[in-house]
């Protein structure tokens, strides 16, 4: 992929540019081998699932900068100051289609852009989702309640240029510092959830909730945890760091007389816990799993908790047959990966955007041996990718 961002030393962002992408996958594969093969010499590594060159992020976090007339949407330089990014070639084509109507929005409105180093002006952030259907949430991150009327103004203009817009929000972050949103969000649209298809499962994506970054490689990596429950066979699983309940969905069965056999698996009654920190995303898993699971059954077994993951394990009095986590960057750390090490199940799938840290939280671990691993290039010109694990007691 040729980048005329990077090419000009506006964006470094993506730090693979320009190295062709066979070469990148297989170091990225080399590289994950080399931090977890100490933990598993016989394990099984999966052929790397390869991720799209250009186009691939549903979700676009842009910084916006320049002025009320002309604002600028894309990154801050080293003085602070915004770099345009509009036409980055790695965001979604529908993204991308629709930043010229929320630039005119943005005037219209007369959102002035934050300026960091005189720490004045009202927009910080524009961030866009677009689902698989086309289908899009923008929202507005703003320093004050003020803001909110002036979006909400230009709200039908904006509808009227983007037919595919559903959800629109104003959130609001008054505080200077290096955090992309705040806690208070003002939905402005009748439409508050953004549905969200991935593989046979519609999530269901409110604004504060995280969703996977490349909807394909997301759909390829609940996949593959769903073949390796199905197989295992456990009659309860907790998804631990569960988000929007993505892998908890994905592999609890359907109850019941399934007639989608290519979605259920074996045992018709296993009991299925999520468990996540932020309200939003279980909110959202909760809404995803009763549109996919309307049996009043069906919610008794398949659960989903605001809370924090590593309290909750600490506190639980029983143990499922598996445990799914999907931790941020930084890990389970230590608490978890000791109370996996001393109490946990006989298997885990661990999901990681970060193999160091997946290292390091192994190394805490020396009860469970790796028996299979795969690479998915969730982030395609950049080091970053997603590795998944089965984890068995030795």
């Amino acid at each position: 992929m040729q980048c005329d961002y990077f090419d000009a030393g506006l964006c470094r962002s993506c730090t693979l540019m320009g190295q062709p992408y066979p070469e990148q996958l297989a170091e990225k594969e080399a590289h994950a081998r080399r931090l977890l093969t100490p933990f598993g010499a016989d394990a099984r590594w999966l052929a790397p699932v390869a991720g799209a060159e250009s186009g691939f992020r549903a979700k676009a976090k842009m910084v916006v900068g320049g002025t009320v007339a002309a604002p600028t949407l894309g990154i801050l330089d080293g003085a602070g100051r915004g770099v345009d990014l509009r036409t980055c070639g790695i965001i979604a084509p529908g993204i991308l289609a629709a930043f010229p109507s929320l630039i005119a929005a943005i005037t219209r409105a007369g959102l002035e852009p934050y300026d960091v180093p005189a720490r004045s002006g009202e927009l910080k952030h524009l961030i866009a989702t677009e689902a698989p259907s086309g289908a899009l949430m923008v929202r507005f991150v703003v320093r004050s309640e003020s803001s909110v009327a002036s979006i909400r103004g230009v709200l039908p203009w904006l509808q009227d240029a983007l037919p595919h817009l559903r959800v629109v929000t104003a959130n609001i972050h008054p505080e200077h510092k290096a955090v992309l949103e705040g806690e208070v969000e003002h939905v402005l649209t009748k439409q508050a959830v953004l549905p969200f298809t991935v593989n046979d499962l519609e999530l269901q994506v409110r604004p504060q909730s995280f969703v996977q970054t490349n909807t394909a490689i997301a759909a390829a990596l609940y996949a593959q945890a769903r073949e390796w429950v199905d197989e295992l066979d456990p009659r309860s699983v907790w998804d631990l760091y569960c988000g929007v309940g993505g892998f908890a969905l994905s592999c609890a069965s359907p109850g019941g007389d399934a007639t989608d056999r290519a979605w259920a698996p074996r045992r018709a009654t296993r009991s299925v816990l999520g468990v996540e920190a932020s309200p939003d995303a279980v909110a959202s898993a909760e809404l995803a799993r009763d549109a996919r699971f309307p049996a009043e059954s069906d919610r008794q077994r398949i659960r989903f908790i605001a809370e924090d993951a590593t309290a909750f394990a600490l506190a639980a009095t029983e143990v499922p047959e598996l445990v799914i986590v999907n931790p941020p960057r930084r890990g389970l750390g230590p608490e978890l990966a000791e109370w996996l090490q001393k109490r946990g199940p006989r298997h885990v799938i661990y999901s990681s955007c970060n193999a160091e840290s997946l290292a390091r939280d192994l190394a805490v671990m020396p009860g469970y041996r790796l028996r299979r691993a795969r690479v998915l290039d969730m982030f395609p010109q950049s080091t970053h990718f997603e590795v998944i694990t089965l984890l068995e007691r030795a």
